[in-house]
């Protein structure tokens, strides 16, 4: 049984708990948290560490993950996992990784999107489409709109001077990467549609990859799509080759279209999921535990999610100057 200690007792965390607590070969040993209110085992890290976790899981906004990661890092566990938007800036998330790095422990970042079943499910399908010309997902949450958007979830979401991109579409920053491989440039035109959030909460993203590949990240927060669950994919993805189209639905379903013909066929069959999004906290973790015990190696080290954080900043830097920015 591998020893837990999960930081973080907000609306997220509690789905970081829950997985651990169902997986056959991790034992939670400690919740930290500083509000009393939320009944923590741990009022900080520093008092968890007396548990000797094999595993540090922090799940705290990135203002506070510097400083975790390092007290982490100096207490040497097995492993740490931290949530995204890691640290507050790509320099920052390179620091650290440069710390885990050296000290020779997994610094795991926690982007959990490349691990739902749809997901993992395309990648191993997508060699039968031929050549990959576009991967499109369009995220319609339907959770923007008002002056009570977020608050009954994740409240700090309002406050967020960065929104869509820094919160959301790195999700998909990776995922697009996981599915395509590295990107090469991006073009961005974000707007801001809600008075009563800080940040932007729409707009369009196109990345370039070899071979021509493309990419297109269409977000609106505020409008929907056809699902019971806006939660479980987030929105409807279309991947298209010149042998054929494999289309996400907002039930989880995958489904191909070979070219040239009028139906699809079910490749991967919705499923009552538990957890989160199709499992995918779950599954993150059981994957780290995998690696942890001899079984592959980590996906999402640090070291590799710099790229996704200085991607992130040139959306940005697209956006303001109006230009395809390299990557």
């Amino acid at each position: 049984m591998l020893r837990v200690v999960t930081v973080g007792a907000g609306y997220f965390a509690a789905f970081h708990h829950d997985a651990w607590r169902r997986h056959p070969q991790t034992e939670l040993v400690g919740i930290v948290d500083a509000d009393p209110e939320k009944a923590p085992d741990f009022p900080s890290l520093t008092a968890a560490l007396e548990a000797a976790p094999d595993i540090i899981d922090i799940a705290t906004p990135p203002p506070s993950h510097a400083a975790l990661v390092r007290e982490a890092l100096a207490a040497g566990p097995r492993a740490i996992i931290c949530q995204k938007p890691f640290t507050t800036s790509a320099d920052e998330a390179k620091a650290l990784a440069e710390d885990a790095d050296a000290a020779g422990i997994p610094l795991i970042v926690h982007e959990n999107i490349r691990f739902q079943p749809w997901y993992r499910r395309m990648k191993e399908i997508m060699g039968t489409l031929g050549d990959i010309h576009q991967l499109t997902f369009r995220l319609r949450p339907g959770d923007g709109q008002g002056p009570e958007a977020y608050l009954d979830r994740q409240p700090y979401f309002q406050t967020m001077p960065r929104l869509l991109v820094q919160e959301t579409a790195v999700h998909w920053i990776d995922t697009f990467q996981f599915l395509l491989g590295p990107i090469e440039g991006v073009y961005a035109d974000l707007r801001h549609l809600n008075p009563a959030v800080a940040g932007e909460d729409a707009g369009h993203i196109i990345f370039s990859f070899a071979e021509g590949r493309r990419a297109i990240f269409d977000g609106d927060r505020h409008l929907d799509h056809d699902t019971d669950d806006p939660r479980l994919t987030f929105g409807e993805a279309l991947l298209e080759g010149t042998e054929g189209t494999i289309a996400l639905t907002g039930d989880g379903t995958l489904l191909r279209r070979a070219f040239g013909a009028r139906e699809a066929r079910v490749v991967f069959p919705p499923n009552a999921w538990p957890g989160f999004a199709g499992d995918c906290v779950y599954a993150l973790q059981a994957h780290v535990v995998s690696a942890l015990l001899g079984h592959g190696s980590f996906e999402n080290e640090a070291r590799d999610y710099v790229t996704v954080r200085e991607i992130e900043e040139a959306i940005y830097r697209s956006h303001a100057e109006k230009r395809w920015v390299a990557t």
